[in-house]
Order: C-alpha cells, then structure tokens, then sequence
C-alpha cells in the first residue's frame, strides 16, 4: 500500500478532475477491497453532509454495481473508505446463493465491519463518534431481528463486542 499521504493526493487529484469513479476503483486497490463480484461504480446525486447514500444494487448470485454520489470524496477521506468497504461487504454477501437473505443481518454483518475490519483490515477506524453511529446503526438492525431468535443469538458475542466498543467511546 502506498503511504497514507501519496493515497490522499492521488484522491485530491481524482476529485478535482471529476475523476470520482476512478478515485473509488483506485481506492479499491490500494486498500484490498477488490472483488470479483463488483461490475463497477455509477454516480447517484450529490451527498449532503448529514446524508450520504451508497447502495449496491443487483440480483443476488449476479455482478454488483455500487452507486456512490458525483461528489463523494469531498468528505472526510477515512468515512468514505469506511462507507465503501460497508458497500463492498454487500457485494460479496449478494455473490452468494448462501446470502443472508434477511436484510437485517446483512446491514448488521456490514455494520459490524465497519467497526472490527475483520474482511478489510486495511481500512482505518473512523473517528469515535462516527463509529459509534456505526455502532448504533449496528444495534438498531440487531433489535429489528426477531427478538430472541436465531439470529440474535446467532450474533449475540458480537452484539457484546459493540456493547463493550460503544461503552469506551468518547
């Protein structure tokens, strides 16, 4: 991986030649987020910074496309990388015919990504308060599975990792 300042020029480069597709497959690359799964990004709407939306889209078993928005990497570099690797556990979920198939566990496997990195160790924490949203996100799609059902008790050690991760955020 190149060092982390070499990986933010390029980013800056990308983004000021409107280059946000390449600066997300380059991102793919110097972090190890590649998948064979992945057809490649499009452009949605541009993001607000209280609201940024990244969807992947496709058949489960197909090549999935991730949207992103025309002006992703103004925000914070360490965020988007973040929010792309949650996109990227989603198209190698949809790569399976073994694919959770309620969309709370699949949100719940994402979440839980972005704040262990057990798929993408590469990828940086995000900042405390933004990985406690994480967090919460995570729990939010906990509570949404049948209480006391398989999958809760299927991801109650890890349920407890983010009780415990919450708990020593600031």
């Amino acid at each position: 991986m190149k060092p982390y300042p070499e990986i933010l020029e390029k980013i800056e480069t990308f983004h000021e030649l409107g280059e946000t597709i390449q600066a997300a497959q380059f991102v793919l690359k110097e972090f190890g987020l590649e998948n064979p799964n992945l057809k490649g990004f499009e452009l949605r709407e541009k993001a607000k910074p209280d609201y940024i939306l990244m969807t992947t889209e496709g058949e489960i078993g197909n090549p999935q496309i991730i949207r992103i928005p025309e002006n992703t990497f103004e925000f914070e570099f360490i965020l988007m990388l973040n929010l792309i690797a949650h996109e990227m556990v989603h198209v190698i979920q949809k790569s399976s015919k073994d694919c959770p198939q309620d969309r709370n566990e699949r949100e719940w496997q994402a979440y839980y990504e972005m704040l262990f990195h057990k798929i993408f160790p590469q990828i940086p924490d995000a900042k405390p308060h933004q990985r406690k949203f994480f967090a919460n996100k995570a729990l939010e799609y906990y509570n949404r599975m049948e209480k006391d059902g398989e999958l809760q008790k299927k991801y109650a050690s890890q349920k407890a990792e983010i009780e415990t991760l919450i708990s020593g955020l600031k």
